[in-house]
C-alpha cells in the first residue's frame, strides 16, 4: 500500500493521529467494532485529516436524514490499514463499508476475500456501468468480478515551466526525448532541467518512476508473472532517470517536499508531482506557498506560467514509440463479504456515489478527479486550504480538460496482470526507489539497477507463494 501522503492522497499533519484518538475517543467512531448490533451501518474512511472527516460526516447526516440509517464513522490511517483489517477480519468486527481506498488496499482485501463483489456489481449496475471511466472499472475488477465501487483518482503529473519552454522554442515535454532535451537546455547556474525523486525509502520516488516506466511499456511482471524490470524497456527508463538526475537536476537527496520546494522557488524548469500540487501552486495552502521572484507579487504566477503533460511516451523498442501512458491511483469504495447489513451497505455507497458525489469530490478536488461523469462538475468546486477557490479560475479550459479524462488513461503496475498483492508487497519493501537511490547516487549503472529491482521484487515474489 502507497504510504498516504500530501504527494499521494493527503496531507499529514499531527492533528491527523490527534483527530483518530479523538474521534474514538468520542464515540462519533467508537472502537472501530464493525458489529453493532443496532442496525447501525459501520464506515470507514481512509480520509483522516481533521477537516476531511468533518466533511464526510455531513454528507454521512445528510444520508442518515433521507433514508433512516444510522451510520458510525471511523477514521482509519492508511498506514496502519492493513493490520487494521486483518485483526478487525480475525475478530469478526470488520466495518460495512471502507471508502477511499487505494487499488493496492482493494486487492489485499480481494485477496483476503473480505470484499462482496456481488454487492459492488450492484451498485455499478445502478448508477450505470456506462456513466463511469471503463479504466476506473477495468482497474477496480478481475476475473470479471467488481471488486469495489470506484469512486475518484488523482494523477501523477509532469509540470514545466511554459514561459522558459516558450523561450526557448521547446515543444511539451511529453516524450523521453523532449524531457531529456529539454532538462539539457533548460539547465544553468540559476535553474535546474528538472527535480526528480531520489529518496530510497518513498513510494513518491516509485510513483515518479512508475509514471516514466509505463510510458515505454516497462512492466512490473508480463501476464505470466514473470519480473520484467531488467527488459531493454525498463532500463531505458533507469537510463533516463540516472541521466536527468545526474546531468541536469539539483544535488542531494530529493523527496517529496524538495522536489516541491525547488520547482516553487523557481529554480527548476520540472517536476513531477501529483495533481494535488495544483492548488498549492496557486498559492491556496499557507504552509506550501510559491515563493519565486514573481511570485511575491502575484501568488498565482507560477500556476499562470506552468503546464502540465499527463501521458508520456518512450522511444519504445524496435517496433517503434510506445503508447502514452501515465500513473494514477483509483480510490474506491468497498463493501465487505457476508455482512449483516449489505442492503444498507449498498444504499450507502450509492447515495456517495450520487446525492453526495459533489461534496465527497468537494474534499480536496485537485486529487478528487471523479471517474463517474456528469454527477458533479468538478472543475468548479473550490479548492485549497487556507484559501479556496474553483481549478476553472485557476488554470485553462484545456488544463482541465485533460486533467478530467486522465482517469481513462491511467494505467498501473501489476494489476493488469492480477498481481495487486505484490504491488502492495512492493510497495511497503521498494524495491525500486532503492535500486533508484543507488543509481542516481553512483552506486550502480542503469542495468545494474534495474538487475536489482527485478532481484529484489523476485524474493518478494516468492515470499507471496
Amino acid at each position: 500500500m502507497t504510504a498516504k501522503s500530501r504527494t499521494t492522497k493527503s496531507r499529514w499533519t499531527a492533528a491527523a493521529a490527534a483527530l483518530l484518538l479523538a474521534v474514538t475517543a468520542a464515540g462519533c467512531s467508537d472502537d472501530g467494532d464493525g458489529d453493532s448490533g443496532d442496525g447501525t451501518l459501520t464506515v470507514w474512511s481512509l480520509e483522516n485529516l481533521t477537516d476531511r472527516v468533518q466533511a464526510t460526516q455531513k454528507i454521512v447526516d445528510r444520508f442518515t436524514a433521507a433514508t433512516g440509517i444510522p451510520v458510525k464513522l471511523v477514521a482509519t490511517d492508511e498506514n496502519q490499514f492493513s493490520s487494521l483489517i486483518t485483526n478487525a477480519a480475525a475478530a469478526g468486527t470488520l466495518p460495512d463499508v471502507v471508502g477511499a481506498l487505494p487499488l493496492a488496499a482493494v486487492a489485499q482485501m480481494h485477496t483476503s476475500e473480505l470484499v462482496d463483489t456481488a454487492a459492488a456489481k450492484a451498485v455499478v449496475d445502478q448508477l450505470g456501468a456506462g456513466g463511469f471511466s471503463p479504466r476506473a472499472l477495468e482497474l477496480t475488477s478481475q476475473d470479471g468480478n467488481q471488486l469495489a465501487v470506484p469512486s475518484d483518482g488523482w494523477a501523477q503529473l509532469l509540470f514545466y515551466r511554459k514561459d522558459l519552454f516558450q523561450a526557448a522554442g521547446l515543444a511539451a515535454p511529453d516524450t523521453y526525448d523532449a524531457i531529456r532535451a529539454a532538462a539539457q537546455r533548460l539547465n544553468t547556474g540559476d535553474v535546474a532541467g528538472i527535480t526528480l525523486a531520489t529518496v530510497g525509502n518513498d513510494a513518491f520516488t516509485q510513483q515518479t518512476f512508475e509514471n516514466l516506466a509505463l510510458g515505454n511499456n516497462c512492466q512490473l511482471v508480463d501476464d505470466a508473472k514473470a519480473v520484467q524490470l531488467e527488459s531493454p524497456a525498463c532500463v531505458a527508463t533507469f537510463q533516463l532517470y540516472a541521466d536527468l538526475v545526474k546531468n541536469w537536476s539539483v544535488p542531494g537527496a530529493q523527496d517529496v517536499d524538495t522536489t516541491r520546494a525547488t520547482y516553487f522557488s523557481g529554480k527548476a524548469a520540472m517536476v513531477v508531482w501529483s495533481s494535488f500540487l495544483l492548488d498549492e501552486l496557486a498559492g491556496l495552502r499557507n504552509d506550501a506557498l510559491p515563493t519565486c521572484e514573481q511570485c511575491r507579487s502575484d501568488p498565482q504566477w507560477l500556476a499562470k506560467n506552468t503546464g502540465v503533460v499527463t501521458a508520456i511516451a518512450g522511444p519504445g523498442q524496435s517496433g517503434g514509440p510506445a503508447q502514452p501512458a501515465q500513473f494514477g491511483e483509483i480510490t474506491s469504495w468497498a463493501i465487505t463479504k457476508d455482512g449483516p447489513r449489505t442492503d444498507a451497505a449498498k444504499r450507502f455507497v450509492a447515495f456517495m456515489m450520487n446525492e453526495g458525489y459533489s461534496d465527497w469530490l468537494a474534499i480536496a478536488p485537485e486529487g478528487k478527479i471523479p471517474v463517474r461523469k456528469g454527477v458533479a462538475d468538478w472543475n468548479k468546486l473550490p479548492a485549497g486550504v487556507d484559501s479556496k477557490k474553483p481549478l476553472a479560475e485557476i488554470y485553462p479550459a484545456e488544463v482541465l480538460d485533460v486533467l478530467a479524462k486522465s482517469p481513462d488513461t491511467f494505467q498501473r503496475w501489476g494489476f493488469p496482470q492480477k498481481q495487486g498483492a505484490l504491488v502492495g508487497a512492493t510497495l511497503g519493501e521498494l524495491p525500486v526507489p532503492k535500486a533508484i537511490n543507488a543509481l542516481t547516487s553512483g552506486e550502480l549503472d542503469a542495468a545494474g539497477a534495474a538487475k536489482r529491482a527485478a532481484e529484489d521484487v523476485e524474493t518478494i515474489q516468492k515470499s507471496l507463494k
